[in-house]
């Protein structure tokens, strides 16, 4: 049996536009790229959020969405000026919606060197299982 990874392409109705909701920090707004992995146990998502960290990223869950949000802070050198920046400083913010394959009780996330990765686990129903045969 092979450990196969099968990678799915996130549909464009599956992010919800940023005009559904309303901005209090006057910031940009990035749409991070994220990677989707399919196992038998669940699905794990890879995101791109350079400069946060476990307390600048927020991570809800309502009425099947999960919405994906970092506030990374910008570097700020003591004494010195920026006089150049190649990268806008932004938060970023991506939701999906979720089907009732996942277990909404066991997702898990860690933030590790601006990478986020999100476990979602499928519920025990829809896990393949082997059928014994029995003689007779």
């Amino acid at each position: 049996m092979t450990n196969e990874n099968k990678v799915i392409a996130v549909k464009e109705d599956d992010v919800l536009p940023a005009e559904t909701t309303e901005r209090i920090r006057d910031r940009r707004v990035y749409v991070p790229r994220v990677d989707i992995y399919e196992s038998k146990e669940g699905l794990t998502l890879v995101m791109d959020v350079p400069g946060a960290d476990e307390k600048s990223v927020e991570i809800t869950l309502e009425k099947n969405v999960l919405t994906i949000s970092a506030y990374p802070t910008g570097v700020k050198l003591e004494k010195q000026s920026l006089v150049y920046a190649e990268y806008g400083e932004g938060d970023f913010q991506r939701s999906f919606a979720l089907s009732s394959e996942i277990d909404r009780s066991k997702i898990e996330a860690k933030v590790k060197n601006g990478v986020l990765t999100l476990h979602l686990p499928k519920v025990e129903e829809v896990k393949p299982q082997k059928i014994n045969i029995k003689v007779g």
